[in-house]
């Protein structure tokens, strides 16, 4: 097999709705937002949250692992180094593309294919884990995401997550971001997934047991004033919302943001160090 392939495919069955009108609309913006930009700077930042997430559900080699709305490879590229089985999906082409470079780069057999997270493409059962990290949890049908991840996986597999919490420090950003884009009334926040009542309310009735464990990753930039570059020239959901203000609500934002480093920054000399909670979880189907 080729060190990585790139496919798209068709649901094996048909999928269940996604959801109201409003969803489909919702989805449509967010395809759009995390298109543009360039994602995978910011991913490959964000590596260790993968290798550590994997460390924690004790991945054994052999293991045919999904990883959905996997950007460019975070997790993907661990579970392999593991010597998994490793799918890798995303319903952004380009992305999975980088996440294809950077397998063929390190000699790593995962096999790449477009699919939506609330509609994947496999058959019931067909994963023994199934991982997402930053990812899932911006679908906009949270129930129809959740169900498919349990759908997909094998009764007694493994489900591992990491999902950023509201109070961390993007969920922060993106509670910022809210007070110039407020998010449509259909919407729910993607930060519910960063806890644990929304996690049993998702997952409760298909899990023989689920753990949650508070870990943190440090975004460590040259200044505050790179951070903010890099994210509003790559990260889609901020290039968006800069793109979408005038001069006037730029400046604002730009100043909301600068404050909000400033209170959570770290560092004691000029870089940049703030610390962002999430949530490692890893569930156990029944």
């Amino acid at each position: 097999m080729p060190a990585a392939t790139l496919t798209a495919e068709k649901p094996t069955k048909q999928a269940a709705p996604t959801g109201s009108p409003d969803l489909v609309a919702i989805k449509a913006r967010q395809q759009t937002a995390w298109s543009s930009g360039d994602y995978a700077v910011v991913g490959t930042t964000l590596q260790i949250v993968g290798e550590e997430l994997c460390e924690a559900l004790d991945l054994r080699a052999g293991k045919k692992v999904l990883d959905v709305a996997a950007g460019n490879g975070m997790v993907s590229l661990a579970a392999a180094r593991r010597w998994c089985d490793v799918t890798s999906t995303d319903y952004v082409g380009s992305l999975l593309e980088r996440g294809r470079a950077r397998a063929m780069a390190e000699g790593l057999p995962i096999e790449f294919k477009v699919a939506d997270a609330e509609a994947l493409p496999f058959a019931d059962e067909s994963f023994d884990t199934v991982v997402s990290t930053f990812g899932v949890m911006f679908t906009p049908n949270q129930e129809q995401a959740a169900a498919e991840l349990l759908r997909v996986c094998k009764s007694g597999g493994q489900i591992g997550l990491a999902n950023w919490t509201p109070d961390g420090f993007i969920g922060q950003l993106f509670k910022t971001l809210g007070k110039y884009l407020p998010p449509p009334p259909a919407a729910k926040s993607p930060m519910l997934w960063g806890m644990r009542t929304r996690l049993n309310e998702l997952f409760g009735p298909g899990a023989t047991w689920i753990k949650t464990e508070p870990r943190e990753f440090k975004f460590r930039y040259r200044s505050a004033q790179h951070f903010i570059e890099v994210f509003r020239t790559y990260y889609g959901p901020l290039l968006k919302a800069f793109s979408a203000l005038d001069v006037p609500q730029q400046t604002r934002l730009e100043r909301d943001l600068y404050d909000l480093i400033g209170r959570m920054n770290k560092a004691e000399d000029t870089t940049m160090v703030v610390p962002s909670e999430y949530l490692e979880i890893v569930i156990v189907k029944r």
